[in-house]
C-alpha cells in the first residue's frame, strides 16, 4: 500500500526500527530496538478575523528654506496629533516613526516650473503608527487626513491574543500529524501507540511593506468627507510541528 502524503505536509519521517536523525532537534529522541518510533513533521494553519489595527499616516511640506519647511511641517504635525488624539486614542497607541527634514531631491523638482521648484527646495516629512480597535481605523485615517496627513493609508491588521491563534495553529498541525502518523501506520500493518514528543516551529508572521499612499491635501477648502468604506482583514497564522509518535 502507498501512502500520499497531503501537499501541506514538510515531510514525513518513518521507523518501524530507524534511527530518527534526533540531532536536527532541540531535543534528542533515543531510538533503538526498544524503542520503536514514527516521526511526523507536518504544517497548518488558523485564521481568525483581525480586531486591532495598526493605522500609518504622515505628511509631507515643501518651502524655500529649512526654516520655513520647520515651521510648516510644525504646525501641520500638531495638527494631525491633535486630531488623532481628539478621538480618544490613547498616548501610548499613538507612536512615531520618523521626522525628517531636507532639501528637496532634484528629480522631484526637475519637471516643476523655475518659480515652483524654488517654492519646493526643502521638504519636512513626519510619520506615525496608531494602534486602535480594527472597527476604528477608517475614522482615525479619516481624521488625520482631513487634519493634514497627505501621506497616508497603510493599514496593518492583527489579532489581540497573538498566542491563542498561533496555539490553534500548532493544535492543527498536530492533528494533522497524528492522522497522517495512524495512515502510515495502518499501511505498513503495525498499530500507533502514543505521542511521545512533539515540537512547535512557529514561523514569523510575513512583515508588511509601509506603503503610504498620497491623499489630496487642501481638506479644509471642501467639506470633510466621510471615511473611505473599509472592513477588517482575516489573520492567519501557520505553524509545523515535529512530532514522534511510539510504534506498538
Amino acid at each position: 500500500m502507498k501512502f500520499h502524503p497531503d501537499r501541506r505536509t514538510m515531510g514525513v519521517l518513518v521507523s518501524a526500527c530507524c534511527l530518527v536523525a534526533a540531532s536536527a532537534y532541540p531535543q534528542q529522541i533515543q531510538v533503538n530496538k526498544n524503542n520503536r518510533t514514527l516521526a511526523i513533521t507536518a504544517s497548518d494553519a488558523a485564521s481568525a478575523m483581525a480586531d486591532t489595527a495598526t493605522v500609518h499616516i504622515g505628511f509631507v511640506v515643501y518651502a524655500p528654506d529649512a526654516q520655513a519647511a520647520y515651521a510648516k511641517g510644525s504646525a501641520a504635525s500638531n495638527a494631525i496629533a491633535k486630531a488623532v488624539l481628539g478621538m480618544g486614542i490613547d498616548k501610548d497607541a499613538f507612536q512615531s516613526e520618523s521626522q525628517n527634514i531636507s532639501e528637496t531631491p532634484q528629480f522631484e523638482l526637475e519637471k516643476l516650473p523655475p518659480a515652483e521648484q524654488a517654492q519646493r527646495k526643502f521638504q519636512l516629512r513626519q510619520s506615525w503608527t496608531v494602534k486602535t480597535n480594527a472597527g476604528n481605523a477608517a475614522k482615525v485615517l479619516n481624521a488625520a487626513v482631513n487634519a493634514g496627513a497627505n501621506q497616508s493609508g497603510q493599514i496593518d491588521w492583527s489579532v489581540a491574543d497573538e498566542d491563542a491563534l498561533q496555539a490553534k495553529a500548532a493544535g492543527k498541525a498536530l492533528a494533522r500529524a497524528r492522522t497522517i502518523a495512524s495512515q502510515m501506520a495502518q499501511g505498513l500493518g503495525i498499530k500507533l501507540g502514543d505521542l511521545i514528543y512533539a515540537s512547535n516551529q512557529a514561523p514569523e508572521p510575513a512583515p508588511h511593506p509601509m506603503m503610504m499612499r498620497s491623499m489630496l491635501a487642501g481638506a479644509g477648502e471642501t467639506p470633510a468627507p466621510a471615511p473611505l468604506a473599509m472592513s477588517p482583514q482575516k489573520v492567519e497564522r501557520s505553524a509545523t510541528v515535529y512530532a514522534v509518535f511510539s510504534i506498538e
